[in-house]
């Protein structure tokens, strides 16, 4: 026999983090190294407001990001587009990217290994 089953269990709240960028984003952390202690995966809700961009950044992560309202600008080495509701961006681990919301957004974040500042390498502005 050996070892005991995980159980499952109920995070009753998010943690609110400080956002980087400009204009004010809203991050609420359901699970991750803040609210939950888990350095696996990160899941934030973002509600960000029209204006809002943060400095490009190359993560040592990979990102998902699900736009439930709004659009996310996306741009990377390569180019841009928006991703509108409805829509999903994967950015993978080591890609230099950078996001905003020109016009504002509401949007879930999925970060695998789990967000963390020292492994996001942000760039100066």
């Amino acid at each position: 026999m050996g070892q005991t089953a995980a159980m499952a269990r109920l995070i009753e709240a998010a943690s609110s983090v400080i956002a980087a960028g400009s204009g004010g984003k809203q991050i609420l952390e359901h699970i991750g190294r803040v609210n939950t202690g888990d350095a696996a995966v990160s899941i934030a809700h973002m509600t960000s407001p029209a204006g809002w961009s943060e400095p490009w950044q190359r993560p040592e992560f990979d990102e998902w990001t699900v736009v439930l309202s709004g659009a996310v600008q996306v741009e990377h080495e390569s180019g841009s587009f928006e991703a509108g509701a409805g829509q999903a961006v994967h950015a993978p681990a080591g890609e230099r990217v950078r996001y905003s919301t020109p016009a504002g957004a509401d949007y879930l974040s999925v970060c695998v290994p789990a967000f963390a500042p020292d492994t996001v390498h942000r760039e100066e502005p």
